[in-house]
């Protein structure tokens, strides 16, 4: 008998709540039942802990009709494991119950583009898809989703797979939602942050990931999970998206009162 892998909460009571009930209640309070949502093709959303950044991730969450099925790219941020890492099958732990992998998808994007590696290191300790799985699950329960980290900083790496993402969901008959987990610039002013988050920010309005990628480098731009970002709106271009918008907009400053060094967060949700 093949026993199913299973990967543990790795920041559960760190980054979000333990216990379920208090994780619900938690929930609640970031997303807005009076928003009606619409479908969408992808989003950005941040991933630090709840405290700071859970009312941007909750209002992109909020807008978007999250259907049964997902991909969540996400950066490296421990440098274990592949630089592009994949999962194939088992399930996640989270308070509110595992979420499965769709191992059918993931097979047809190794398919497509084989140097996405099946690999379980760069995925056990990364919280930068884990954060995103509660208000997945919450938004639609019973989801299956395929977890793909990037720790490659290479603009034509980036686009292959987001043409290949893009590529593999055409020929999908459900509606697929592709995440990229992101925070913005790092431990700068917050003033300067918001001038360098809103640079990024323009060009993935302008569904622009060459621009984005360029900006980022060219301005010095601490967007963790710029390749995400970059993968994700390659992909949704060649889906035929349309539009951008900014959700919501926040510093770590907000919530601290810390203008000097903060983080910021930016939810955008791609039609």
């Amino acid at each position: 008998m093949i026993r199913t892998a299973i990967r543990p909460a790795a920041v559960a009571g760190k980054f979000y709540p333990r216990e379920p009930a208090a994780l619900t209640s938690e929930l609640k309070t970031f997303l807005n039942p009076a928003v009606a949502p619409t479908p969408a093709i992808g989003c950005i959303a941040p991933h630090a802990g709840y405290v700071y950044s859970g009312a941007v991730a909750g209002a992109v969450y909020s807008a978007i009709d999250v259907p049964a099925r997902c991909i969540v790219l996400c950066p490296n941020h421990t440098g274990q494991g592949v630089p592009l890492s994949i999962m194939e099958h088992g399930l996640w732990e989270t308070p509110l119950g595992a979420a499965r992998i769709d191992t059918p998808l993931a097979l047809a994007l190794r398919t497509r583009f084989p140097i996405l590696a099946q690999d379980s290191a760069a995925h056990r300790s990364e919280h930068a898809i884990e954060v995103q799985l509660p208000f997945l699950e919450t938004r639609h329960p019973g989801l299956t989703f395929v977890p793909i980290a990037i720790g490659i900083n290479h603009y034509e790496t980036q686009r292959a797979l987001g043409e290949a993402i893009a590529d593999v969901l055409a020929s999908q008959p459900d509606k697929i939602l592709i995440v990229a987990s992101s925070d913005m610039n790092h431990y700068e002013s917050d003033s300067i942050t918001r001038i360098k988050d809103h640079k990024a920010i323009d060009r993935i309005l302008a569904l622009d990931p060459r621009g984005l990628f360029d900006v980022v480098t060219r301005e010095d731009i601490s967007m963790c999970g710029f390749g995400p970002a970059v993968a994700m709106l390659t992909a949704a271009v060649k889906l035929g998206a349309t539009s951008a918008e900014l959700i919501r907009y926040a510093t770590s400053g907000d919530v601290s009162g810390d203008r000097d060094l903060v983080v910021g967060y930016a939810g955008i949700v791609i039609r």
